[in-house]
């Protein structure tokens, strides 16, 4: 299915805890066309991820529009939100949501499962898919014997399986070195050319960014700049990409103390606590040698 037009109108999102109040989202606007890729970029807490989660039926909004094509997504109760996140949109996430015990193949058969399709239709469209993303030769192999780039192709095309028109990505090469994250883009270009699909995508890569037909910039909720790809000035952007890995770090770092506490405390059990510690450490890795490539140290 090709593309839909995207309209977002006064979006706001309030999250509230105890007596504490958050605005993610103030009165946002935005249109995304018929077939466009648009990126978006802006600081941590800037409202990136709450607005992809609102247009993929994963959250609600509070107040505000937002219309996928003839729906009005914003208008619909829960129960039809599922469907929303079935037929209308892909999701690609940066942690990678693929199930470990499954062959890449069975991954992508997934979402056809959940939608009723008979097994030998879907066998053929996720061999098909897999192929599209340049993973043929690697349908049998489960996710742990797959690099992250090739375990992020297998995401794509999983989320590619029901043949939504809209493709959501959320930071999807934030976990890979910039040669698999290049890799990866390329994939989400072709499949916006050889499928049409309107693609919206959040990133902290400026590399990445400029994939878009389009940039926008979002600040404290709001759509501040828009950009073509050509305006982004690639000196600025390099450093805030630096800052951005070494904050991410250092987040890390605190997740990594919490759960040590959370461990101590008696608060979650080893194989939990050992499995976390696991993935933060190897996150941490891979940032810390993306920093090293580009000749900067921790």
């Amino acid at each position: 299915m090709n593309g839909l037009e995207i309209v977002v109108k006064d979006l706001i999102r309030v999250y509230r805890t105890g007596r504490i109040e958050v605005q993610a989202l103030r009165g946002l606007d935005m249109n995304v066309a018929k077939g466009e890729i648009v990126s978006i970029i802006g600081p941590s807490g800037s409202g990136k991820t709450t607005l992809l989660n609102i247009l993929g039926g994963l959250d609600k909004a509070t107040a505000g529009l937002v219309r996928i094509g003839d729906l009005e997504i914003t208008a619909l109760p829960d129960s039809k939100l599922v469907d929303v996140r079935r037929k209308t949109v892909g999701h690609i996430f940066q942690t990678l949501n693929l199930v470990p015990t499954l062959t890449a193949l069975e991954n992508v058969e997934l979402p056809m499962i959940l939608a009723g399709m008979g097994r030998g239709t879907r066998r053929k469209r996720a061999e098909t898919l897999l192929e599209v993303v340049g993973l043929s030769e690697r349908v049998g192999h489960k996710p742990d014997e797959l690099s992250g780039g090739e375990q992020q192709r297998v995401s794509i095309a999983a989320a590619l399986a029901n043949d939504p028109p809209v493709i959501l990505a959320d930071e999807p090469t934030g976990e890979l070195d910039s040669m698999n994250a290049k890799m990866v883009t390329d994939f989400l270009v072709k499949v916006h050319n050889e499928f049409g699909k309107t693609i919206v995508m959040v990133t902290h890569d400026p590399s990445v960014a400029r994939a878009g037909d389009r940039i926008l910039r979002i600040e404290d909720g709001v759509i501040k700049a828009h950009m073509e790809p050509t305006q982004v000035v690639e000196e600025t952007m390099s450093v805030s990409y630096v800052d951005t890995l070494r904050t991410r770090i250092s987040n890390i770092d605190a997740q990594l103390q919490k759960l040590d506490d959370a461990f101590r405390g008696r608060m979650i059990d080893g194989d939990a606590y050992v499995e976390q510690r696991q993935r933060l450490k190897q996150t941490r890795r891979i940032l810390e040698e993306e920093l090293h490539r580009m000749g900067v140290t921790t």
